[in-house]
């Protein structure tokens, strides 16, 4: 008599410890978090420092004005871009998720939970460069203000633009403070790796405490400003080529040395 059992199938052992063949494999999410990371550099470029620096003056309402007006083309394409990396933001953030949940789900959850809500603080930023595009656009409702006060709003906006975003890079700056402590307990990258994120991390959320903390932060901007962009600059770029060459090649694989 035939039984049921001789009709049921069975996996191959191998089978059973692969992924579902509809699941993104960590390389496949390592490549894609490399190409985002290549752009979101390019992008961030061009909107923080070529835009938002560029165009805006601070304590200088007037100039910052006529600085828009003149070249409102290049500050809605810093809008764009800001746009741009606020859709890539979502796409590391699963992205990495994804390449790191095997070796610790938990902690790679949260890093990208934390990295989620830095996005979130960036979208609510860029309303601010509307309304600073709104305030100076000329509309008959604005009629109400005189000229100067206009261009006190709008700096005011965009003062407030920076401090959402400031609030928002301390759950970035846990974020890769995150993802630096996986690596270093892992060895699944360069430990070295891992340490500059851990720093650049802390960096984020130090400069984010010295903006709350001193009444005086423009007299060490200079300083706050190089303490954050070297190891940010240093460990964001290694950390994109690792992702692009090296990262999720193998599960099993720590990688000490590449």
């Amino acid at each position: 008599m035939t039984t049921l059992a001789s009709h049921s199938p069975v996996a191959p052992l191998d089978s059973a410890l692969e992924p579902p063949p509809t699941e993104v494999s960590p390389r496949t999410a390592a490549v894609v978090a490399g190409v985002s990371y290549v752009v979101l550099f390019a992008l961030g470029i061009l909107a923080n420092f070529v835009v938002r620096e560029g165009l805006v003056v601070a304590d200088d309402a007037a100039t910052t004005a006529a600085n828009l007006a003149e070249s409102e083309g290049l500050f809605r394409l810093g809008m764009l871009a800001f746009l741009v990396i606020f859709v890539l933001d979502i796409v590391v953030a699963w992205a990495l998720h994804v390449v790191f949940r095997s070796t610790n789900h938990d902690l790679s959850l949260v890093a990208a939970w934390s990295r989620l809500i830095y996005t979130a603080f960036l979208g609510v930023a860029i309303v601010f460069f509307f309304q600073a595009l709104q305030l100076l656009g000329g509309s008959s409702f604005l009629d109400a203000f005189t000229t100067e006060q206009l261009h006190a709003q709008a700096l005011v906006a965009l003062d407030t633009f920076n401090s959402t975003w400031l609030i928002g890079l301390v759950a970035f700056g846990l974020h890769l403070v995150l993802l630096g402590w996986i690596i270093i307990r892992s060895g699944v990258a360069p430990r070295a790796l891992g340490v500059v994120l851990v720093v650049a991390g802390v960096a984020y959320m130090a400069d984010t405490t010295a903006h709350t903390m001193l009444n005086n932060y423009a007299d060490y901007e200079a300083i706050f400003v190089t303490m954050v962009a070297i190891p940010a600059v240093v460990a964001e770029g290694w950390f994109g080529l690792w992702l692009l060459l090296r990262a999720g090649r193998s599960r099993s694989t720590p990688d000490r040395n590449s």
